[in-house]
């Protein structure tokens, strides 16, 4: 009997020691994970008890919370939502948290460990809680000029202070009102949510972030660069530039877009090469280069890495092993060749930075709920992509593609814009994309801005200098104004 006994004190105390060891890994160890758990209701019905703080776009709150009578407390409201959706995301008592609102939620909610003693100070004054403001880098003419020229063309926007990094515009189209997810009526949120998802055209993708698309043309500016790079080359250097080229080991012959060689008997400057946008001289200068310095530019760029800004950026693609014949398609942002309306925008401002690629961000400060300063960005180097003499030399490129090229649509009287046009192949039966990417001012640039219309936006011709380039040439004029 004792020994029966000493083994259930036994067991009870390894129970006991189990329930202590979970209870320590629930509550101390696991308590962040589930706490911030986008399933955890609990702790978003509290959240809405208090005055969650608001996104500021220029001086304007784009996201704030108001009392109600009702049993939550709060209601989260979005002013011009579908302008500011892919910055702000939404707040949805069923559906959680996207965006900004998810980002930088300890801060908005007024959890942040910084504001421990503005807490404490409002609990002893017998306040209720409140949360802090989160200050975005948009700028407003530009974020409002994307959305008045895409005009719900299936694409995405991206403007970036190449100084910095600052994003200056974010758009995404098709788009959404989040006022729809945020309301507190969950029949009509899950009715929206519902419709949303199941729309084709995918209103809820943060395009400028979370798609990938073939650059097409834009990418000879990278091809340019490591040609530069590689000291073979200099912007007057003659390259190949046939009407067609067939490429090794393959039935398939590269043509230009305008069907006839690029130059007399054949041969073209790297300079009139990038202003007519050729793409046998940029094939030729690929398979010339190899694979491996192209990639290793692209990266330079950025390809192969995750920005965050604080919203996770889906990477840029290039080939793992193409063989020459790829490496020629890869060369004109073909073949496995892939980037992000922001990866796009990151290439143009690293020209215009001297040759530095800045990490990208849109939080420029976060204050506490008494309005002080918590938090400031400050501005750091992704990574040197090429020389700064390299980049003098692209700039100079970049200008006579828009004074004497394929980017007329970019002038702008008294200042000088650098850009580059692509139109991307999509496959059979598809249309192409339409590409811009640019910066100016030339001398200083203060913005650098990638647009992609997705298919052409279902025109009947499609140039990236006729369609991308006019969104490209507002936002531009937005910032500078």
């Amino acid at each position: 009997m004792t020994r029966r006994i000493y083994g259930v004190g036994v067991a009870l105390m390894v129970l006991l020691v189990a329930l202590i060891a979970n209870l320590t890994y629930v509550q101390v160890l696991h308590a962040d994970a589930i706490k911030n758990r986008p399933d955890n209701q609990r702790l978003t019905l509290a959240e809405y008890n208090y005055e969650r703080g608001p996104i500021l776009i220029g001086p304007n709150a784009v996201a704030k919370s108001v009392p109600t009578s009702g049993q939550l407390a709060y209601l989260r409201q979005y002013a011009d939502g579908p302008r500011n959706v892919a910055i702000t995301g939404f707040y949805s008592i069923i559906y959680g948290r996207t965006g900004l609102e998810r980002q930088a939620n300890a801060v908005l909610s007024g959890t942040d460990d910084r504001f421990l003693k503005d807490r404490l100070g409002q609990l002893f004054a017998g306040k209720t809680p409140r949360g802090g403001a989160v200050v975005t880098t948009i700028n407003p003419a530009a974020q409002a000029a994307a959305e008045r020229e895409m005009a719900g063309r299936p694409g995405a926007v991206v403007a970036i202070d190449p100084r910095t990094g600052a994003i200056l515009a974010l758009y995404s189209s098709p788009t959404f009102d989040p006022n729809g997810l945020a309301s507190h009526d969950a029949t009509k949120v899950q009715a929206y949510y519902n419709k949303l998802i199941t729309d084709p055209a995918q209103p809820m993708l943060n395009r400028p972030l979370a798609r990938t698309y073939p650059p097409g043309s834009t990418f000879k500016l990278v091809t340019a660069a490591a040609a530069l790079s590689s000291g073979k080359y200099t912007p007057q250097s003659v390259v190949p530039g046939p009407a067609a080229l067939p490429l090794p080991n393959s039935t398939h012959v590269l043509t230009n877009w305008f069907h006839t060689a690029c130059g007399p008997n054949g041969k073209i400057t790297l300079t009139l090469a990038l202003d007519i946008s050729c793409n046998t001289a940029f094939a030729s200068i690929g398979m010339a280069l190899g694979p491996d310095a192209l990639r290793q530019q692209a990266e330079n760029f950025g390809w192969g890495h995750s920005f965050a800004v604080p919203m996770v950026a889906a990477a840029s693609g290039f080939a793992e092993n193409p063989d020459m014949a790829q490496t020629a398609q890869s060369a004109i942002g073909q073949f496995d060749t892939t980037a992000t309306a922001l990866q796009m925008a990151l290439v143009a401002a690293g020209i215009g930075n001297q040759g530095i690629v800045m990490n990208p961000y849109l939080i420029a400060e976060e204050l506490a709920p008494d309005l002080s300063v918590v938090g400031r960005t400050q501005p750091s180097q992704f990574r040197r992509a090429i020389s700064a003499g390299v980049a003098a030399q692209m700039t100079t490129m970049m200008v006579t593609v828009v004074d004497h090229g394929t980017a007329t649509s970019m002038r702008i009287p008294g200042v000088e814009v650098g850009a580059k046009t692509g139109t991307a192949e999509v496959g059979p039966g598809g249309k192409p994309h339409a590409w811009m990417v640019g910066l100016a001012p030339a001398n200083n640039p203060q913005v650098a801005v990638a647009v992609v219309i997705e298919n052409g936006g279902g025109a009947a011709e499609i140039s990236g200098n006729g369609l991308a380039g006019p969104v490209a040439h507002a936002v531009i004029q937005a910032v500078l104004k």
